[in-house]
């Protein structure tokens, strides 16, 4: 039996198994998104590289554990990555506009048609055996490094703003949970291909939870930073001065914390953009 399976690694078996559960659970998160967009028929500004990058990176490891022949768990959740993933792009593709059409197929031709199709040729026509798996490991191994170091973007944003509102600690922490526990099954199956990028994806999770503990209480004041200059209103006109007026009245009448719907709908415009970089 395949090592991956084998009941003669109980705990090479249970780490994979729990690896495949996690990394299952991790591909859903972005179901509230998409699940938003079917509603709404719309992309909102959303990007696809994400889904695009993550069926690409999956397609990598299935033909990395195919040509291993001992890693079938990894198969098996990179088999049902790919078709969650691939889910993801047909619902963005059906709601996206044009352009972002254009883009995503664009995208879609060049990564997974093109890039993917010479990397399997050069592999297969210039190497074999056990060259052949050595070669294809540390191309998976380098892209899994790229993919660890996309959520800087996202720590940049939490440390600019403040706010740990579009960093859920959940997500970083079922990362997290992944990483140690596929650098586990990579271990104890002697695969340094899968357990050395999890190092990585494993510190990347600890400074976000950390920046999240350190940030969690400073929420309210990112939003307040935010909303204040919607009330600054330039005094150069009877009309606009006027404006400002009925403004500071509505303040005295509502109370100082209450927003109206206007400023209401563009927070949660913004919001709904820069969780785009989350997902």
């Amino acid at each position: 039996m395949a090592a991956g399976l084998s009941l003669d690694r109980p705990w090479a078996f249970t780490f994979g198994i729990l690896g495949n559960i996690i990394s299952f659970l991790v591909y859903l998160a972005p179901l509230p998104t998409f699940y938003r967009v079917y509603k709404r028929k719309s992309t909102e500004g959303f990007q696809s590289v994400p889904y695009v990058v993550a069926l690409f990176s999956a397609m990598l490891w299935i033909s990395y554990a195919f040509l291993k022949t001992d890693a079938c768990l990894l198969i098996t959740i990179n088999s049902v990555g790919c078709a969650i993933e691939t889910v993801y792009i047909v619902v963005y593709f059906v709601y996206a506009p044009k352009a972002a059409k254009i883009f995503t197929a664009k995208l879609v031709l060049l990564v997974i048609v093109a890039m993917f199709g010479l990397i399997l040729l050069l592999t297969l026509l210039l190497s074999e055996g056990a060259k052949r798996v050595e070669i294809l490991g540390w191309i998976c191994v380098s892209f899994s490094v790229s993919v660890f170091v996309a959520p800087l973007s996202v720590i940049r944003l939490v440390m600019r703003t403040k706010s740990v509102e579009f960093m859920p600690f959940s997500l970083s922490f079922f990362l997290t949970l992944s990483s140690v526990v596929w650098f586990a099954y990579g271990l104890l199956i002697r695969d340094l291909y899968v357990s050395l990028p999890n190092v990585l994806g494993f510190i990347f999770g600890i400074l976000q939870m950390a920046l999240y503990v350190a940030y969690k209480d400073r929420k309210k004041v990112a939003v307040v930073e935010q909303e204040l200059p919607e009330h600054v209103l330039p005094i150069t006109k009877r009309d606009t001065a006027q404006k400002a007026v009925e403004v500071h009245r509505t303040v005295e009448t509502h109370g100082e914390d209450k927003v109206g719907d206007g400023d209401q709908k563009e927070i949660d415009e913004n919001k709904e953009v820069m969780a785009s970089v989350e997902v």
